[in-house]
Formats: C-alpha cells, sequence, structure tokens
C-alpha cells in the first residue's frame, strides 16, 4: 500500500498535498483498493466555498457509491478534466493522475489539523 510521506491525509481517506495556499485533493491508495474498480467521479462543487468534512462529490465503484469529504475549508478552483474519460486513473494513479480537485483554501490553519502519512499507516494498518 502506498501512503506518500510528504502528503497529509483524512481519517475519511482523502489525501492533500499543500502547495501554498493551494490544497490539491484524492482519495487514498487504501479508500481505491476498498472501492474496487472506479467506473465514476461525480464532482459538481467547482467554484463554490465547501467546508471541512462537508461532502464534495461522489466517487462510484462497480458496486458502490462514496461520498467524498472536504479536508479543508475552501472554493474548489478546478477539477481534474481526466476523471470524466478515465475515472479508473484513481485506481491506477491516486497520487497523481487520479488527483480529484484543487481548492483554494480559506482556513491554511486547518491543514495543521491533517493527519500524517504515519498517523494514517496506523489508521489502516500499514
Amino acid at each position: 500500500m502506498n501512503i506518500p510521506a510528504d502528503l497529509r491525509y483524512t481519517k475519511d481517506h482523502e489525501w492533500v498535498r499543500i502547495e501554498g495556499n493551494t490544497a490539491i485533493i484524492g482519495i487514498t491508495d487504501f479508500a481505491q483498493g476498498e472501492l474496487g474498480d472506479i467506473v465514476f467521479v461525480d464532482i459538481g462543487t467547482e467554484g463554490q466555498d465547501v467546508a471541512r468534512e462537508a461532502v464534495f462529490g461522489t466517487v462510484e465503484a462497480v458496486k458502490t457509491v462514496s461520498d467524498l469529504f472536504m479536508p479543508v475549508s475552501g472554493k474548489v478552483v478546478e477539477l481534474n478534466p481526466g476523471l470524466a474519460d478515465d475515472p479508473a486513473a484513481v485506481n491506477t494513479d491516486p497520487y497523481g493522475k487520479g488527483w480529484m480537485v484543487k481548492v483554494e483554501m480559506s482556513a491554511p490553519g486547518e491543514a495543521a489539523d491533517l493527519l500524517t502519512a504515519d498517523q494514517y499507516k496506523a489508521i489502516v494498518g500499514a
């Protein structure tokens, strides 16, 4: 299981890459493995302010649909355009081509509350 040390994580299995005031968000390798083959990513919050822990979209796998929870408050400024044609990128490259949204953080201090890689590993038993 891949859990990059340079990212931050949530208990709900989202990962966050902080670049200045922007948070790039996706789901973890653990999450995509639990979901199975991802067939659709539905994120209708582009341009909207989304509070931390609010649902910002859903990911649909062959057997289930799972909510996506916002790790930090902010405005969704970009969706990953590649996921419309290739939602399976979340399975094959969750930390690269499978990213989901870019968020302009409204409360950057919230990022300090996110889990480190070691803390996340302890939660998923890695």
